[in-house]
């Protein structure tokens, strides 16, 4: 695991706030009717965007060990695993630059699971405090996303439950800056990264860099 692997993830999260703004815009909004009156919006989104954080960092920890099983049972599972987290990068890319739309049919595989977990983040309504919202991120992690499955997919291809869970780490932090503008009520960032220009280059950097990717799968399936 490399400080690039990290470092990469942390601007696929970047660049996925084009996403971000799209999916969960709404649920950020209501976030506001949940924090107590007059209180600072502040903690509570830090605490709610952590638990999400934490849960990325644990679907990633599993992801990567179980990729790591895989490929001790494959001839070149790696490599294997590598092709596919690259393919899935790729399509991100088209998804986010609205080219393509069908990341979005993979979103309903975790709708099952979503529905078992997701009532439980009802009873942890109204915040009493900014605790309160840390079990409640953590249960909003789990929401389907077409975006965290791309980037899960990397993480499977990592080698280890460790390396994996630091690539969702990454990944994480770097779509905080786009849910915390959203939730203390910068709306002029929605404004540019809603911009279809800015979809379309964001979408661009990230095909780019699957590309990148599946080069080096290739490579690696050849030696």
């Amino acid at each position: 695991m490399t400080d690039l692997s990290f470092i990469s993830a942390l601007l696929i999260g970047l660049a996925g706030g084009v996403h971000c703004v799209g999916m969960c815009g709404g649920i950020v909004g209501a976030f506001a009717y949940a924090v107590p009156k007059n209180s600072s919006m502040l903690p509570y989104t830090l605490a709610y965007n952590f638990g999400r954080i934490f849960s990325y960092v644990l679907a990633g920890a599993i992801t990567g060990w179980a990729g790591k099983l895989f490929a001790q049972q494959i001839a070149q599972g790696i490599v294997i695993l590598q092709f596919v987290s690259g393919i899935f990068l790729f399509v991100l890319g088209l998804y986010i630059a609205g080219l393509w739309q069908g990341l979005s049919k993979i979103e309903k595989l975790g709708s099952r699971f979503w529905q078992l977990i997701h009532p439980y983040s009802k009873k942890l309504l109204p915040f009493r405090s900014p605790l309160h919202a840390l079990p409640y991120g953590m249960i909003w992690g789990w929401l389907p996303c077409g975006l965290v499955y791309s980037v899960l997919t990397w993480s499977l291809a990592s080698g280890s439950a460790l390396n994996g869970g630091v690539i969702m780490a990454g990944f994480g932090l770097g779509t905080l800056p786009i849910m915390i503008l959203m939730a203390t009520g910068f709306n002029k960032i929605q404004q540019v990264i809603q911009n279809p220009k800015s979809k379309t280059l964001m979408g661009l950097l990230l095909m780019i860099f699957a590309s990148f990717q599946l080069f080096q799968a290739i490579s690696g399936s050849i030696q």
